[in-house]
């Protein structure tokens, strides 16, 4: 008679089929508990509406934060076409109109899921600074065609409006100190110099600085749990393009149908507008009384007449402080190495001059020769820079030198703490991501997304599903137990 194979008797079979669902459900609360979880996200949008153009900058951070302040990082930029915002005054509609195509940008760079709690921010600086001076209702109408035209787009609009100076100053600081992880880690901070079309700002800690000299000159922030004191100020009027109509103005202030420019290259000519010139709050009160209505504006390519002329555009005789940098403006010593961005990097990057461990001596060699470089040469070696840019940096170019030394005072030794810079770890230097930053602060966190089970309830889990286990493969080797036990007998 054929033994009787004991694996094939129903209670084998069943227990056989528990264990492998047994094992089967263990594997699956396995790679369910230990799978990673994806990090959320959350999204805001910020408008750089700047004197000579507007920016779009998307920044992403994990919505759970990092000690209540998120961990920003700019994921997208969009340079929207035309002048900034501020030139559309007598068109207003055109304002609005000319930041559709980076918005429609944005849609598709932020996750549709998050359209709706995406804030979106239009900060205006110097250009609308400006506007709104001499014009608060012109500046209105451009304010209130850009929130209709924002408004259009899925996002959280939460309003357009001016930043101060000190504001743009003290956000440009806190981006290149984030960027460099010096908030963190608690490390020496970056000073941040900051140079616009129409003003320029210097923001830096100094220790011997507490704010009781100049009060309008402290801000105070924390972030990271560390509590900083900066001294920070913007000169309204000091940003490169109205520095030049500021130089420009002092060289035709007789009315003069003809002027030679040492900012300007040799063999430059240009017929300019007297009302164009002047037409600009930095510069209408100084128009002359009696002036024709153009002059011819010729370059004479001359490095160091050229920054006595931009000294001109400084007052440097009043100070009621122990210390000023000009016009009277208060500045403790300057500190610790600075961050210099914006024009401050286009302009020297452009003239190839953004090594500062060139001696500042050397530098202004580079400026002379460039300077002195015939017009015709410079078109020549730069055929695709447009003519109205190409022809301003050897004024451009001093200016930036003349304001950091003379000006903010930085020296031949002091000259090597600056680093122009463009973005730091992919993120566009200026006041946009310290902006962005802050206002996290003010945007709730989200909680994590955890594993399906706390930890304990998945250890004792494993640990029932083991047993069960091993008690079902005990079981299982029953119907073996009688032929393993059974001793040979002996006749």
């Amino acid at each position: 008679m054929k033994e009787k194979n004991p694996w094939h008797t129903p209670v084998t079979i069943i227990i056989t089929v528990i264990g492998v669902i047994a094992i089967v459900a263990l594997v699956t609360v396995a790679v369910l508990q230990n799978r990673p979880v994806p990090q959320k996200y959350k999204y805001g949008i910020v408008l750089d509406a700047g004197s000579s153009h507007t920016a779009l900058y998307i920044y992403a951070w994990p919505a759970e934060k990092d000690n209540n302040t998120g961990r920003v990082q700019q994921t997208h930029s969009c340079k929207v076409k035309g002048k900034g915002i501020s030139s559309y005054a007598s068109e207003p509609l055109k304002a609005g109109e000319s930041l559709k195509l980076c918005m429609q940008e944005a849609e598709q760079k932020v996750p549709r899921k998050r359209h709706h709690q995406t804030p979106l921010y239009l900060g205006a600086t110097a250009g609308m600074r400006l506007l709104n001076m001499e014009n608060s209702k012109a500046s209105e109408k451009v304010f209130q065609a850009v929130g209709a035209a924002l408004q259009k787009f899925p996002f959280s609009y939460q309003g357009a409006r001016i930043l101060s100076g000190q504001e743009e100053g003290a956000f440009g600081w806190v981006t290149v100190n984030y960027l460099d992880d010096r908030l963190k880690q608690g490390l020496e901070t970056i000073g941040a110099l900051d140079l616009g079309g129409a003003s320029t700002q210097i923001s830096f800690v100094s220790d011997n600085y507490d704010g009781s000299e100049s009060p309008s000159n402290s801000v105070t922030f924390r972030l990271y749990g560390n509590d900083y004191n900066l001294y920070t100020h913007s000169f309204l009027c000091y940003g490169k393009d109205q520095v030049l109509r500021l130089a420009l103005a002092h060289q035709t202030q007789s009315g003069p149908t003809t002027i030679l420019d040492p900012c300007f290259h040799p063999g430059y000519t240009e017929t300019k507008n007297y009302s164009v010139l002047y037409d600009s709050p930095c510069v209408s009160d100084r128009k002359p009384l009696e002036d024709p209505v153009t002059f011819i504006h010729n370059g004479q390519g001359n490095f160091q007449q050229c920054q006595e002329v931009v000294k001109s555009v400084f007052n440097f005789t009043t100070c009621k402080y122990s210390q000023c940098s000009f016009n009277g403006v208060f500045q403790p010593h300057l500190q610790g190495p600075f961050g210099a961005f914006s024009a401050y990097y286009f302009v020297m990057n452009f003239l190839n001059l953004t090594d500062t461990s060139i001696p500042l001596e050397t530098v202004k060699e580079k400026l002379t020769s460039y300077c002195a470089t015939p017009w015709k040469e410079i078109v020549k070696q730069h055929p695709n820079v447009k003519l109205s840019y190409l022809a301003e940096y050897c004024f451009s170019g001093t200016y930036i030198i003349t304001l950091l030394t003379e000006g903010y005072n930085f020296t031949s030794k002091s000259y090597s703490d600056i680093k122009f810079i463009k973005k730091i770890k992919g993120s566009d230097a200026g006041w946009t991501l310290g902006y962005m930053l802050n206002l996290t602060n003010m945007i709730p966190a989200e909680a994590p997304d955890t594993p399906p089970l706390p930890h304990a309830g998945y250890v004792s889990i494993v640990t029932v599903m083991a047993l069960l286990l091993f008690i079902l493969f005990i079981v299982s080797l029953r119907p073996l137990w009688p032929s393993c036990s059974k001793q040979p007998q002996i006749v």
